[in-house]
């Protein structure tokens, strides 16, 4: 459905496919936890990710990988997602996991919070062992969250300000549960049911297509106003 996407080829194929509404995508929610947010001195040690056509979650469809980490642990991300070097000795290196990572993704849509971060870190490794980055389309919910936000100043979803736009704090804003934050398939699942949050919103803002809805789900955006923003980042 998406090949030409994939391979961000322009013409009729691509302008089809864009042109499809919103409800019939198929998306692939991604996490990963680090040893830690340097992106040439940290690497990934686990990959979470599960799968949505549209609005629908599908909790039995999950991709969750431990990864034998390419860089050491430091002590605060240990802390954070709880991944110890002992848990990870016997686990296949990075290469093995973003290989069934990639087999998982097929030509879905790539959904993260932050998306940027796990993009860089995979993105890096994916240059290294296969020569090309992820080819898949991305979006980002913290983007769309800012988009929606400015959008629908209005809109009752938007009454309350927000006091933290971490992935727990929007989540929680939204009345997701947030047990079992830092683990990045249980993280993938509050991203998917923030995003399932917000399909709604988006077709209440005039995003009927998929095109559109990358358009505004750009990584880049989302990104750049997270760091200016000077919001803490989890590992």
């Amino acid at each position: 459905m998406f090949e030409s996407l994939k391979f961000h080829k322009r013409g009729k194929a691509l302008q089809a496919a864009e042109d499809r509404p919103v409800e019939d995508a198929r998306y692939v929610v991604v996490d990963t936890e680090l040893t830690g947010l340097h992106e040439k001195k940290d690497s990934i040690v686990s990959i979470g990710a599960l799968r949505m056509t549209g609005g629908r979650i599908y909790p039995g469809k999950t991709f969750y990988r431990l990864v034998n980490p390419e860089t050491e642990f430091r002590a605060e991300s240990v802390v954070i997602h709880g991944i110890t070097p002992s848990d990870v000795r016997e686990k296949p290196g990075i290469g093995a996991a973003l290989s069934e990572f990639l087999g998982f993704c097929g030509d879905d849509i790539v959904v993260g919070h932050c998306i940027y971060i796990d993009l860089n870190f995979i993105n890096r490794e994916m240059k290294r062992l296969f020569k090309s980055p992820l080819r898949n389309p991305v979006l980002d919910t913290f983007s769309l969250y800012e988009w929606l936000r400015k959008k629908l100043a209005s809109h009752k979803a938007f009454a309350v300000p927000l006091r933290e736009r971490s992935l727990p704090g929007i989540a929680d804003y939204f009345g997701i549960p947030v047990n079992g934050a830092h683990n990045a398939l249980m993280d993938a699942f509050i991203t998917a049911q923030l995003f399932q949050k917000f399909l709604p919103l988006l077709q209440d803002a005039g995003i009927r297509s998929i095109g559109d809805l990358l358009r505004v789900g750009n990584p880049s955006k989302g990104g750049d106003r997270f760091r200016s923003a000077g919001e803490a980042m989890s590992f």
